[in-house]
């Protein structure tokens, strides 16, 4: 048995490690290290346009792309598909060897029109047909929940994603008790419970806002609503599987070890950094929170109480609650760029 960290958190937790917008390379040496699965972002595709090593190749991908429509954004839907089945066909060792239980590889496509979901339903679908192992990452909003809805009836392996509250977890889990117990089918699915970004965007706003409370506190948020999120969805007993995703500190995966989750991070800084510091496996996620640092954060920071509380968001506020939307715009920047220079090459080529 392989000895290094991620192999030995498999044999001594439940915990699983996934990988975040992965290269071919990095989607090569996280298989060898472990990784279950992966999820690729609305970003990926701007990545690779921009990256040292892929930049060439995904070029190539997109003069080619271009030819297939004279829609600048179905070009990226496109060239976004082409660049993720690259992905998908390393984790098909993962999804063979296992059965189709793991090795999954989601996609979460276009930024920009994530209202209509007739609009995500149709890009679902078409991100579907690329392999059995690809799995659809849809926004746990209002009209997310809509598409979703019908995918789980067509049996469509989800992805829940951009999920920063309990609240959200419950409407997702109600969603799918409630039309697999109707259907009698039940498609693989999870939901991504998005820490990392959740701690970063909170960390700005308790400043942004003025609240004064101890910067250890604030540092235990997202971890916080993570322990909360995960023995509620044990005591009720949903189906779903719960990612942790965002990833910024090291943090965000060692204290959730111990549980039945995946954590998905980026190889570059996280994944390479913990194999390097190959420390002892101690699983931490059942360890309690201190009741005066909970006190604290829900009486003083009220953004906190939105995520933590079961009634803590409306469905129509997830769209616009602020690290839902604080995430949203790193995608729509990176898309909204990768469309720019679309739009460039595809004047370069015809000149």
């Amino acid at each position: 048995m392989k000895n290094d960290y991620f192999h030995r958190v498999a044999a001594l937790t439940p915990t699983k490690l996934w990988i975040n917008n992965v290269t071919p390379d990095e989607a090569e040496w996280a298989i060898a290290a472990g990784a279950l699965g992966c999820t690729q972002n609305p970003s990926y595709t701007w990545k690779m346009l921009t990256h040292e090593d892929g930049k060439e190749h995904a070029l190539s991908l997109l003069d080619e792309t271009l030819k297939e429509s004279d829609d600048d954004n179905e070009v990226e839907c496109i060239l976004q598909r082409k660049l993720v089945k690259r992905i998908a066909d390393k984790f098909m060792t993962v999804y063979n060897r296992t059965n189709g239980a793991h090795g999954y590889v989601s996609i979460q496509g276009d930024p920009i029109h994530e209202e209509d979901p007739q609009v995500i339903i149709d890009e679902a679908r078409k991100n579907r047909q690329m392999s059995p192992n690809i799995m659809v990452k849809i926004p746990a909003t209002e009209a997310g929940l809509a598409a979703m809805g019908v995918l789980i009836e067509e049996d469509t392996p989800l992805n829940a994603t951009e999920v920063m509250g309990l609240s959200q977890v419950i409407d997702v889990c109600e969603m799918y008790h409630k039309i697999t117990a109707r259907t009698k089918k039940k498609p693989i699915m999870y939901f991504s419970l998005i820490t990392g970004i959740y701690d970063e965007w909170f960390g700005k706003e308790v400043k942004k806002l003025g609240i004064e409370i101890s910067p250890d506190v604030v540092y235990q948020a997202g971890m916080i609503v993570a322990k909360k999120v995960y023995k509620f969805v044990h005591d009720r007993g949903y189906q779903l599987g719960f990612i942790g995703g965002g990833v910024r500190g090291l943090q965000h995966f060692t204290e959730m070890v111990g549980g039945d989750v995946c954590i998905t991070m980026n190889w570059m800084g996280q994944v390479d950094r913990l194999l390097e510091l190959n420390q002892p496996v101690v699983s931490r996620l059942f360890n309690p929170v201190q009741e005066h640092v909970l006190d604290e954060l829900l009486s003083k920071a009220p953004p906190f109480r939105q995520a933590y509380m079961e009634t803590g968001l409306d469905v129509k506020d997830y769209e616009t609650y602020g690290p839902v939307e604080y995430f949203r715009d790193m995608f729509i920047t990176s898309w909204e760029n990768a469309l720019k220079l679309i739009k460039e090459r595809r004047a370069a080529l015809v000149s």
